[in-house]
């Protein structure tokens, strides 16, 4: 027995006892489900296994040195439940933010096909599409409605004998949230006389807010674009395209260019 008890010396005895404390010390930590003192434990880690070394605690130093190698998957064990809502959560917004660029898409084309069916037919239209700041203040509302942008739905609204066919369509996101609106007139005396109204109200709401709008000359068939308080006739269609879709999703777009009307 003297052989067993000589080979045992002080340092080493605490050294075997600090290591036995280390276990029961994260045994409890794991018992509580107290996961997040774990972080804090192991930044602690490094500087321990530090000293440890430097003092020639060997098996303190394995046992740091063991924890801060396994470290990763005693973290994806203790957090597996979070992990798993955090990936869910981001697929979950991954898909929706799938299905909000498809519902974009969907409302871009509505929009077009029913410009190009009102630009054909000579049917005048105004459109309001609101961007991030309130009009509220600024617009006589008529009807309001809560529905999807379809062409349908466009045409029906602007046909001559509609009640509501004078006044502003406005949409919001993917909806068309109401309809007959009187938007505010430009006072600015720069403006052209050959200018009716629908185009003066374009203009109106633009000068004061950051909405884009898009106007269907009944006189010519043409399309507008207007934002800025500027005005682009007989707009490209890649253009119209583009600026709507950007206005849709609440983004702000370029600037366009003044072109006169023919």
């Amino acid at each position: 027995m003297a052989p067993l008890f000589d080979s045992i010396t002080l340092p080493g005895l605490l050294d075997k006892l600090l290591v036995a404390g280390l276990v029961y010390g994260c045994t409890l930590i794991l018992k509580k489900e107290a996961a997040l003192r774990l972080l804090a434990v192991l930044t602690s880690l490094v500087v321990a296994q530090f000293f440890a070394t430097a003092l020639g605690l060997t098996s303190t130093a394995y046992f740091f040195n063991l924890l801060l190698s396994s470290s990763p998957v005693i973290l994806a064990i203790i957090f597996q439940s979070d992990l798993k809502r955090a990936l869910f959560s981001f697929w979950k917004r991954h898909k929706s933010g799938e299905g909000e660029n498809n519902d974009v898409t969907t409302t871009v084309d509505e929009l077009l096909k029913g410009l190009h069916e009102l630009a054909e037919r000579r049917i005048g239209a105004l459109i309001v599409i609101i961007r991030q700041m309130s009009i509220d203040h600024l617009v006589q509302i008529g009807t309001e409605i809560d529905a999807k942008v379809t062409s349908e739905l466009l045409n029906s609204i602007f046909l001559p004998y509609s009640p509501i066919h004078d006044g502003a369509v406005i949409i919001q996101r993917e909806k068309i949230t109401s309809a007959g609106c009187f938007l505010p007139l430009s006072q600015n005396p720069d403006i052209a006389k050959s200018f009716g109204t629908r185009h003066r109200a374009a203009l109106g709401i633009s000068e004061q807010t950051d909405v884009l709008v898009l106007v269907v000359s009944e006189e010519t068939g043409k399309i507008s674009i207007v934002h800025e308080g500027k005005i682009t006739y007989d707009a490209d269609p890649v253009e119209i395209r583009r600026l709507s879709r950007k206005a849709i999703e609440g983004r702000r777009a370029a600037r366009v260019t003044v072109t006169p009307e023919h």
